[in-house]
């Protein structure tokens, strides 16, 4: 015990050469538009590559340097140009740099005696953000993940209303009501079960989606006509009268309504939830009122169109990320927001500050703090009362966490560099590459929308030539839904890129690409669409 029990000499040369690595093949590699997505193995052969068994005795400096390639040379590429696979994409040298920070404090910013620094950004940066929401003052805490913060969500709100069921559980409540779109994150059901709420009380209110169709036929008869007469002007926004209608049956059957989350932006359709409309209806009932902006951004379908000429070469962008509240030109899309009594928005998504970053954002300015009230214990270990400092910094005790990241530091030295005229701007350049890509979808043959899109998703189906004109086949279908599958794993296998597919209701399998990367240029969107074709050419 005389002498420290590691080599710290050996350990920086170790870190030396391992931050090269992660330069090399992390940083340059991962965003180089020439090299693979993924280099696909299939899991026996990675299991092998790998080598994961771990043994009694360690191994050598050279022996781990070349761990540490493999798990970059192995893993996907989500900084690539050509990964749409998620709603996370990207890479941001700031917010990277931001990520290495916080990874080398190590801390928790549950007290300001352990993390004073880290402590005031998050207070900082969570009021930016609900200033932009339109609160002038609030609460709010950091959580892992936009399921999480929608949980904390309904224990607040179930708490607002019940505030004995801290102490009592839910024996002695009424049934709770919890209500959402049909097109909302499925956290809300996860968090029924978590709270013991339960997923039958979680009712699913209908959306505006339907098919306007020139002639009869639509998803309920095997799917919609590949007619040039389709037109979507409704994409799957909840139904304010249909909400109300919902809470006068659940109060009927015996229930208390509780709590309505709307969406700003799904997860499959990106359609915006009418918020104003939502909350004249959780007014009238006294209903907690949650939005859910996990991807924070408004729809390209309305409002001004951004010209394509933003789209500018490769060498003069700078690194891109934000959300529609940060556009003075989109913002009005999330119109009533403001009269939200809760937010969850993940930056870690469009902000593209890198997962994970939530942050769950309140209106609330009770006494006490609703969140504190809700979640705190006052663990003497951590909370004492009598330290020499301002104890109301001490605000980990409002997570039902006890270590936590401290996911604000990555955002705020984004922030910091680019501002938020940057931001907001690079939000109005996502929107140009989505409508670009947009255009050229309707100009390509085999290429059908499933709906004109509001937002950033683009939702399409790859009609290969063997399909075309086969429309009403009875089995055009069942083969139609085939397609993304066969060309997804083509694509994943060659390396070329990535991008998701999925069913949704009567609609069978067709891709969803999002744009959330800046690097993203006119070339790789038309590279996206020859792809496909060439992929799907013979199936």
């Amino acid at each position: 015990l005389d002498d420290p029990g590691l080599d710290n000499i050996a350990g920086e040369e170790f870190l030396q050469e391992v931050f090269q690595i992660l330069l090399e093949e992390g940083v340059r590699k991962g965003t180089d538009v020439t090299q693979k997505v993924c280099d696909w193995k299939e899991p026996l052969e990675l299991r092998e590559l790998l080598d994961l068994e771990l043994r009694s005795d360690g191994e050598g400096r050279e022996r781990l340097l070349q761990r540490c390639r493999d798990v970059l040379r192995l893993s996907v590429r989500t900084g690539h140009p050509r990964f749409f696979n998620q709603l996370f994409s990207g890479l941001d040298h700031h917010a990277l740099a931001g990520r290495f920070l916080t990874e080398t404090l190590n801390t928790s910013p549950y007290t300001y005696e352990v993390a004073p620094v880290l402590v005031l950004m998050e207070e900082q940066v969570l009021a930016k953000l609900r200033e932009l929401v339109g609160w002038s003052s609030g609460d709010g805490i950091f959580a892992p993940g936009g399921s999480m913060s929608n949980m904390l969500a309904m224990n607040v709100a179930r708490f607002w209303h019940f505030p004995e069921s801290r102490s009592r559980g839910n024996w002695d409540l009424p049934r709770l009501g919890l209500f959402a779109s049909q097109e909302s994150h499925y956290s809300i059901q996860k968090g029924a079960s978590l709270l013991g709420i339960g997923t039958d009380n979680v009712h699913l209110v209908r959306t505006d989606e339907r098919w306007v169709l020139g002639d009869p036929g639509g998803p309920g008869v095997g799917g919609p006509p590949m007619s040039p007469s389709l037109s979507l002007p409704l994409r799957g926004k909840m139904i304010p009268e249909e909400l109300e209608k919902e809470i006068q049956r659940v109060k009927a059957e015996g229930s208390e309504p509780l709590f309505v989350c709307a969406t700003s932006g799904t997860t499959v359709l990106g359609a915006f939830d009418p918020l104003d409309a939502i909350a004249d209806v959780c007014a009238r009932h006294g209903l907690w009122l949650h939005v859910d902006v996990s991807l924070g951004g408004p729809p390209c379908g309305g409002g001004p169109a951004v010209p394509l000429w933003v789209l500018i070469p490769l060498s003069l962008q700078a690194a891109w990320g934000g959300s529609a509240l940060l556009s003075p030109k989109l913002r009005h899309l999330l119109a009533g927001i403001h009269r939200s009594d809760s937010v969850t928005w993940n930056p870690h998504k469009l902000l593209m500050v890198g997962l994970q970053c939530s942050a769950f954002l309140l209106r609330d300015t009770s006494v006490g703090g609703l969140l504190q009230r809700c979640h705190g214990v006052g663990a003497t270990y951590l909370f004492q009362r009598d330290k020499f400092y301002d104890v109301s910094l001490d605000t980990g005790d409002k997570s039902p966490q006890c270590g936590r990241r401290a996911d604000g530091l990555k955002l705020w030295i984004l922030w910091k560099a680019v501002g938020s005229r940057g931001l907001g701007w690079r939000v109005e350049r996502a929107f140009a590459a989505t409508r670009y890509l947009l255009e050229q979808v309707k100009r390509r043959e085999g290429f059908q929308l499933v709906i004109e899109p509001e937002f950033l998703n683009l939702c399409f189906w790859f009609i290969p030539p063997s399909l075309r004109g086969q429309e009403s086949s009875p089995e055009f279908w069942d083969k139609l839904g085939k397609v993304a599958p066969a060309i997804k794993a083509r694509m994943i296998r060659r390396g070329s890129m990535m991008v998701g597919y999925q069913p949704h209701r009567s609609r069978v399998n067709f891709f969803r690409q999002i744009v959330t990367n800046p690097a993203v240029t006119r070339q790789d969107l038309d590279f996206f669409l020859d792809e496909i074709q060439e992929l799907g050419w013979d199936l």
